[in-house]
């Protein structure tokens, strides 16, 4: 099943998120923008493809896990991803939407990534990040959790 998986990456903002697509043959392609809404979010999965086909991603950020609730109610299987788990090449500083979703995609096709667990009470998500991060710092962790 997995090697006739479509890899979406969404590079996610409050109000809008950018969509790239992995596809099986190893094409990377951009879909474009589409508004931060439940009703947005519904056509972009309709139009990927039967949810079982699908393998969608997004960085964890200050949005949060509703984008992944809404996913997981549509039946497409999501993982939100840590930021630091994303690979960076050196030197590359120009960011942009675009290359962010396309990145994402690539590499969760490439070697799959780990997801933050995620939690269908709201707000839990966060709780156990602000709890990891206040517990490093007491430990003197300069970077956190």
């Amino acid at each position: 099943m997995e090697k006739d998986s479509r890899f979406v990456g969404l590079d996610v903002h409050a109000e809008t998120i950018t969509v790239a697509v992995a596809e099986p043959g190893g094409e990377v392609r951009f879909l474009g923008t589409i508004p931060n809404t439940p009703e947005a979010v519904r056509r972009l999965a309709k139009k990927l493809g039967p949810p079982e086909t699908l393998r969608v991603c997004y960085e964890a950020g200050p949005t949060g896990y509703v984008l992944y609730r809404q996913l997981s109610a549509l039946g497409v299987p999501c993982a939100v991803i840590a930021p630091t788990l994303v690979p960076v090449k050196a030197g590359d500083r120009v960011k942009t939407d675009r290359r962010d979703a396309e990145k994402l995609a690539r590499s969760y096709r490439k070697r799959g990534r780990r997801r933050r667990r995620t939690s269908s009470a709201p707000g839990i998500g966060w709780g156990n990040s602000c709890c990891a991060r206040g517990a490093a710092h007491r430990r003197g962790s300069r970077h956190g959790a």
